[in-house]
């Protein structure tokens, strides 16, 4: 059996091969999703933690528009495919896909991943997804944040520099 792919940029259409492909493996699957958008130290500790959980993890990125919807105008400050490539090269990550629907629950009914992850910040209730890995016989974990850091945070420190 061939080892899954890790470190990748995948289009949706190669995401249920690759999971499968982990699965055939003996793997599991751990899936968070977010903007990312600066990547900061902080997006580093909840994505090295999302890794522990499982043997693969599949980051899910917040499509251009998506960010744009989510976060106002002037964002993403790095586009979508450059958001990607960063993500992909972090060692704890081993697939990467970008979505352009309001959640990211369609990507994770395709992949059926082992463990949810997401921010502590979010009650477990209003995880999207939480109920079908759940249902599937999945957990959620929720992750700390690392206090002082966010991209809204660092734009704002950039926008009051002399």
């Amino acid at each position: 059996m061939e080892a899954p792919r890790r470190g990748i940029v995948l289009p949706r259409s190669e995401l249920a091969n690759w999971a499968k492909t982990v699965r055939e493996g003996g793997g599991t699957i751990a899936f968070t999703n977010g903007c990312f958008d600066l990547l900061h130290s902080g997006h580093l500790a909840s994505l090295q933690q999302a890794a522990a959980a499982a043997d693969e993890l599949v980051v899910a990125l917040n499509s251009d528009d998506s960010v744009r919807q989510l976060k106002g105008a002037g964002r993403p400050i790095l586009p979508g495919l450059d958001r990607a490539a960063l993500i992909a090269s972090l060692r704890p990550v081993s697939a990467v896909t970008i979505f352009a629907e309001p959640t990211p629950l369609e990507v994770i009914l395709q992949i059926r991943p082992d463990v949810l992850v997401k921010g502590s910040e979010y009650a477990e209730e209003d995880i999207v997804g939480a109920r079908e890995v759940k249902a599937w016989g999945g957990r959620v974990a929720r992750v700390p944040m690392v206090p002082g850091w966010s991209t809204s945070q660092i734009i704002d420190a950039i926008r009051q520099l002399p």
